[in-house]
Order: structure tokens, then C-alpha cells, then sequence
């Protein structure tokens, strides 16, 4: 199991880590959420012991880390740019980190990891030939070629379109439960994240905000930083009382609240009164984004409605979460 305690880092007087800690357990793949700049690959190199931190303790199986080089740390890497040798075809570049393998057992084993990645039969291929997807199925591959003891993955779909990086996400986190081998993942993508990951770290400027399971994190994110960085981005000012949570200011507790999307409807008869500022098509139906006391709210409605319309909403009680502060 992977243990980091407290782990700070810097660049001369600029602090990308501060106080950092999370676990990843055995066959846990353990996603890092964060925006750029955030310290998420700062983070991977001290893990894997090319960076060296300002404080704290990188821990391996209860031992510290610290005097480990990198190479006999037994971590693999993914990198977001594939990082594959061109003069090599597939099987080359997979087969490249088990050098010194009798040559029946890498073929035997180079085969086994491009089919647990789904690419059998692609041993001869040059990478020249293959598309960002392959190739960074191939680049997968040839990481859990050596069994690594874990894997570091750098945003390794980041540079996939949005359709490849859905596709893979899936694939990717099948392929790390077939081969038993623990991760550390870090990305910016909140879909990526929740696609792959067992728990989430939140890094915000430096720091792991919240950390958990991704239904959990979904469900009460905490802090409007935490709620961003989810992708949930329909916050507002509401009013807490007796009777429940309102929209906009009025009497009782004033607090910041999330507004699900998926939870409100237009309806004649709702209670909450909002114009619209704006309707996009978002196939099946349109986007709207609607003024309302405390803020803005968007929502999916099945028709489109023509900005400046006013329109009642109704908003379930469970379609507001509370957020800290």
C-alpha cells in the first residue's frame, strides 16, 4: 500500500504541495482531481522519486521511500504524450521494460498485456500506424508489461477527444482490475476521474481538499472548490429555515447550495420564478440557463424556450446540496 504523509514541495520560493496526504491500497486506483497548475504532477514525481519533496514521507508497504531511487522503486509510468519509440513496432515498445526476460516468456507476456488492453494481434504494427487511442493502449501495456509494484498515469488521455477518452477511461480502469496492480491517476477530468477511480483526492492549490469515494464526493462535495473542480458549477445563494432551503436571501441561515441539473423541471405551477438568458440545443433536448433569486440555474428541458421567456421551476428539496462555509 502507498502512504504519503504530509508531503510539501517546492520551487525556489513557490509552494506547488502543502501538507499533501492520501493512500492508495492494494488493486486501488485512486484517481487525483485537480486544474492546472494544481501540483497533480509534482505530486506523481515525488511518488515516484524524481522529485524530492521540502517535507514529509513517501511510504511503501510501511517503508519510507526516501533513500529509494527511482529505479528500484518498481513504479511504472504513463505519460500523456505515449512516450513510444518510433524505430519499434507494438510488440518492441510493450516487450522494451522486461529486458531481461527469456525471449519465449516476454513474447508469451507482451501478448498477454495487448490483449488485457485490446489490441491481440497487433504485435507487428508500427506505431506510426496506430491512432492516439492505440497508442496509448500500447503505452498502458507496456507499463503493466513488468508487473509493477504501481502505476503512475500523468493525464494519460488528456490529449484524446472526449469521445476516445470515455472509451479508454472504461477500458483503462478494466485492464488495472485484470492485472490486480494498484494506481495513482491524476487528471483534470472530473468525467475521466469518476470513470476510472475507486476514491478521489480533490488537489486545490496544493492541498487535497476532499478525499473519497466518487459517489460520496458527488453527493456532499463539501466546499464550493471542491463542488468546481466536480464539475458542478450551478451554485447560488439560498436561505436554510424550518421549512427547508430556498432560493435567494430571506429569513434564516444564508448559506451557498448546488443546484442539481438533472433535479428541476419547468413547470407552470412551480414555486421558484426565473427568466430565461439562454437555450443551446445539448441533444436530447436544450440546455437552459435561467435567472433566478440567487443566482443562475441550468437545466435540460425536452423543447427549446426562447431567452427572455419566464418560466416556473420546481426544484426538490434533494436537488439542493449544502455546501461548507
Amino acid at each position: 500500500m502507498l502512504e504519503l504523509r504530509d508531503i510539501a514541495a517546492r520551487f525556489g520560493q513557490l509552494e506547488v504541495l502543502a501538507g499533501v496526504c492520501l493512500t492508495v491500497g492494494p488493486s486501488e486506483i485512486v484517481a487525483v482531481l485537480g486544474a492546472s497548475g494544481s501540483g497533480k504532477t509534482t505530486l506523481l514525481r515525488v511518488v515516484a522519486g524524481l522529485h524530492r519533496p521540502e517535507s514529509g514521507t513517501v511510504v511503501w508497504e510501511g517503508h519510507d521511500l526516501a533513500a529509494t531511487p527511482p529505479h528500484q522503486r518498481g513504479f511504472g509510468m504513463v505519460f500523456q504524450d505515449f512516450a513510444l519509440f518510433p524505430h519499434l513496432d507494438v510488440a518492441g515498445n510493450v516487450g522494451f521494460g522486461i529486458p531481461d526476460m527469456p525471449e519465449s516468456e516476454k513474447r508469451s507476456r507482451v501478448s498477454e498485456e495487448l490483449e488485457r488492453v485490446g489490441l491481440a494481434g497487433y504485435e507487428t504494427r508500427r506505431v506510426g500506424e496506430l491512432s492516439g487511442g492505440q497508442a496509448q493502449r500500447v503505452a498502458v501495456a507496456r507499463a503493466l508489461a513488468p508487473r509493477p509494484r504501481l502505476l503512475l498515469l500523468d493525464e494519460p488521455l488528456g490529449s484524446l477527444d472526449r469521445a476516445f477518452r470515455r472509451e479508454l477511461a472504461a477500458d483503462l480502469r478494466a485492464a488495472l482490475r485484470s492485472a490486480g496492480i494498484p494506481a495513482l491517476h491524476v487528471t483534470h477530468d472530473p468525467d475521466e476521474a469518476f470513470a476510472v477511480a475507486d476514491r478521489i483526492a480533490l488537489l486545490h492549490d496544493g492541498t487535497v481538499i476532499r478525499f473519497g469515494p466518487p459517489e460520496l464526493l458527488w453527493r456532499a462535495p463539501g466546499t464550493e472548490a471542491a463542488a468546481r473542480l466536480l464539475g458542478l458549477t450551478t451554485i447560488v445563494d439560498v436561505t436554510v429555515n424550518r421549512d427547508g432551503i430556498h432560493l435567494g436571501r430571506g429569513e434564516g441561515r444564508r448559506a451557498r447550495a448546488i443546484v442539481r441539473e438533472e433535479a428541476v423541471r419547468i413547470a407552470a405551477d412551480g414555486a421558484v420564478r426565473g427568466v430565461v438568458e439562454d437555450s443551446t440545443f445539448r441533444g436530447p433536448g436544450h440546455a437552459l440557463r435561467v435567472n433566478v433569486p440567487g443566482g443562475e440555474i441550468t437545466l435540460v428541458h425536452h423543447e427549446r424556450v426562447e431567452p427572455g421567456q419566464t418560466v416556473g421551476l420546481d426544484i426538490p428539496q434533494e436537488g439542493f446540496a449544502l455546501l461548507d462555509g
